[in-house]
């Protein structure tokens, strides 16, 4: 008697069989929509505007290279009663990080703005922290000259940073990444507080993510120098930070 042979399979048992059902993989966590708007195009300032600047760019410029020297100069004297300083713009600035790691500077128009500078300091978030408890803090972030090709100053990609006249390293100039403008929208209504971001990460090794922000003065001295001066809503109180950059 000849042995029975095994019914075939159906098709979709053979589909089933060739091609299993692979399980889903996580998706990785949802970005928010970025919304934030492109800065303003600055006007060429007129020729009154750039003779003024030079001549103003002669004193403006003693006081950007104190911190290296450890001289420290106080601004009160020369801010005005709403907070302002004279020839100034107002900025926004966010220091921002996960306190194991490295803090970052990011400069914008407006908290609604894409931001015009991101910065990776060589310094810690917590080890800044620490030093604004202490109520001052200079940073001065110093690059070398090129005589062969002149680029922006906020455009130089490499600086050497000191911290309240100590050298900690270098910081670097990055474009934005997906992480930047995540924090930054989620920032976007903030125009100064401090405090920790939500974040979809359960495990964080480097700590949590920490924020700064406040309105800040830029002051520009001449095209190798600028400074940014953290404004304190309420005058004198709280940390005073002062940002030179400076191009040598």
């Amino acid at each position: 008697m000849a042995p029975q042979l095994p019914p075939l399979a159906s098709p979709q048992g053979m589909k089933s069989a060739v091609a299993p059902e692979t399980p889903s993989t996580p998706q990785s966590p949802s970005r928010l929509q970025i919304s934030l708007k492109e800065p303003s195009a600055k006007k060429k300032p007129s020729k009154s505007g750039r003779l003024f600047r030079r001549v103003r760019s002669v004193f403006r410029s003693f006081p950007i290279i104190t911190p290296a020297c450890k001289m420290p100069v106080s601004l009160h004297g020369g801010a005005l009663r709403d907070g302002h300083i004279h020839g100034g713009t107002r900025m926004t600035g966010t220091l921002y990080g996960c306190r194991k790691a490295r803090i970052n500077l990011a400069i914008q128009e407006s908290p609604r703005c894409l931001p015009m500078l991101v910065l990776e300091l060589a310094i810690p978030t917590a080890k800044l922290l620490q030093e604004m408890g202490s109520g001052l803090v200079r940073i001065a972030l110093e690059c070398e000259k090129h005589s062969v090709e002149r680029v922006k100053l906020l455009e130089e990609p490499l600086w050497t940073m000191y911290c309240n006249g100590k050298k900690t390293g270098y910081g670097v100039k990055r474009e934005p990444t997906d992480d930047d403008l995540n924090t930054m929208q989620l920032l976007h209504a903030v125009s100064m507080g401090a405090g920790v971001l939500p974040s979809n990460t359960e495990d964080m090794p480097d700590g949590e993510l920490t924020y700064m922000r406040a309105y800040f003065e830029r002051v520009i001295g001449s095209r190798d120098s600028e400074t940014y001066y953290m404004m304190n809503p309420d005058g004198n109180s709280g940390p005073e930070l002062s940002i030179f950059f400076v191009r040598i």
